[in-house]
Formats: structure tokens, sequence, C-alpha cells
């Protein structure tokens, strides 16, 4: 007999067209034998408008996280960062299925759904490790008081919209420089076409291991983005003359009041971030599909790389 395999599927309830297509994910996951678990609000969601779903397993209730063999996502870069603070403490890769607009963080588009389990469940995947990192907040006495991590970013940003923010911005233990702004978004390789790309910040590789700082309308002349060894410690620290209190946001989704004098401390995390892929990386394809960019006129040979 073959050990049982569990899929984690994890599904926005509240679109037509994502209920749907989570309808169809985990039909095709039971006529394959395998067994699709939920979240426990995904599950009580989806079965008020599929009731046959009302009796799925739900994810660390009848399945414990270290059985979840991947996680199927459908939607968008934040229902994507959803699953992978899921699945944070575990093993499993997250495979997203795009069903919102741009999907950065995205394997598969809505289209190729079927082909994307079809392969998920012939095992027929790599698996790709993404930079993660650790954040942690420290008070006036230098106790860490919160710690969390991020995929793509860790702001400090100010809670007032009057208020400016007086930092302090430290890379490995030396000061940088210090000035008002209106926060400093701190991001990964894979955030960088997310927060760090509307601040003005540069778009990474995702090979490429470093860590992007970038200062949110800061009022200095030394304010430019930086980008950081994947090793380096960035701290910013809320300097004791800000006048209000600032906030750290983590992917969006994590956040932690900060008073004056708290200092933020982010560097690689030792967890790095599972994705799922079922194709060759093509980083530049992607820019350009989902930023629409004109490429017209291009007159290299498909399919090679040019001197």
């Amino acid at each position: 007999m073959t050990d049982p395999r569990h899929i984690l599927v994890v599904a926005h309830a509240r679109r037509a067209d994502t209920v749907e297509a989570a309808d169809r994910v985990i039909s095709a996951l039971r006529a394959a034998g395998a067994t699709p678990v939920l979240a426990e609000d995904d599950r009580d969601e989806l079965a008020e408008v599929l009731p046959r779903c009302a009796d799925l397993a739900v994810l660390g209730v009848d399945v414990p996280l270290h059985e979840i063999e991947l996680a199927i996502v459908l939607g968008g870069d934040g229902t994507i960062l959803r699953a992978a603070e899921m699945v944070r403490s575990g093993t499993a890769p997250v495979l997203g299925i795009n069903m919102g607009h741009v999907g950065f963080l995205a394997e598969s588009e809505r289209d190729d759904m079927d082909e994307a389990v079809a392969r998920v469940i012939a095992r027929d995947y790599r698996v790709e490790e993404r930079l993660a990192l650790s954040v942690r907040v420290k008070d006036t006495s230098g106790q860490v008081i919160y710690s969390t991590w991020a995929l793509n970013e860790a702001t400090v940003e100010k809670a007032s919209r009057e208020r400016m923010l007086e930092v302090v911005m430290e890379i490995d233990g030396r000061p940088l420089s210090s000035f008002g702004c209106d926060g400093v978004v701190i991001a990964t390789p894979t955030g960088s076409t997310a927060y760090n790309f509307s601040a003005g910040g540069p778009i990474i590789w995702p090979t490429v291991e470093a860590i992007s700082v970038v200062p949110l309308s800061a009022h200095a002349l030394f304010a430019k983005p930086l980008v950081v060894g994947p090793e380096a410690a960035v701290a910013i620290e809320v300097l004791a003359r800000t006048h209000g209190t600032g906030i750290l946001w983590c992917d969006g989704r994590r956040s932690h009041e900060l008073p004056p004098g708290a200092r933020v401390v982010a560097r690689r995390s030792s967890e790095p971030v599972r994705l799922a892929r079922l194709h060759p990386p093509a980083f530049t394809e992607r820019l350009v599909q989902k930023f629409h960019l004109p490429v017209t006129g291009w007159r290299g040979p498909a399919g090679e790389v040019t001197a």
C-alpha cells in the first residue's frame, strides 16, 4: 500500500472563478487518489458555496503540516503569500496558479491549471528555494520584543500620515546615514517586483542572492536605493526625536508598532521559502509579460543567449 498523499489547496472563496477552480482541483486530486486538504477557514467558506467540501480534511486538525506534500494556491500574489505563511514551519513547496492580475509569484496561469495539477500528481516539478528575511524588533534596552519573517519585504513606515519618521540606517553594525522619511523598504529578490519596485528600487533576478534597501520619500542627499550582500544585517532605528510612532509591516500581512527608540533588524532567514516550478526559469520573459514591455524589433535568435 502506498503512503497517502496530502495536497493543501489554498483558495479565496469569495470569487466565483476561484471557487470553480478549487472545485476542479479538488475533484482532480480525489480522482488521482490524493487527499485534498484545506485550512479550516477556507473549508468553512468553500462549504457555503460547495457543500461537498464540508467533509474535506482540515490542516492541523485532520492532517498535520509535516504530512503536506505540496500546496496548490489559486489566487494572486497575496494568496500565495498567505499560503507561504501557512506552510512556513513545514517542508511543502508552494505552487501558485494565477487567478489575479500581475501574479509574479505564480507558476501557471488559470488556462494551464489542469496541466499544472496533472504534473503535481505525477510529481513532475522541481523545487526552487527563495531567500527570505528574518525580522526582529528590539526595544531601547536591546530586548527582542517581536520576531517574524518576510518573503517579499519588511517595511518600516510612519504610522501617522502627517508625521515624518526620523531614522538611522545601519549596515552590518555600522551606521550609514540618518534622515527623515516616510519609511524604508527592505526587500528580497522575490519582493523586488513588489513594493520595492513601486518605491523606485532595483529589480533583482531571483537567482541573485541580495537584499535591497530603499528609503521612502527621504529628506536627505544620500538616501538612494542600496543593494547589499545576502549575509548583511540591515537595521533601521526609529530615533528618539521622532514625533509619533512607526509601524513594521512584513509582506503586508504581519505588523508591529514601533515607538521612538525601536530598532528593526532584518537579515537572511535560515529557512528559505520553497516554490514548486513547472517550467525552466525565464525571468526576463516574465517581466515582459507582466509589465507588457515593448520588445518589438528584437532580432536575436529565439531560445539562444546572444553575446
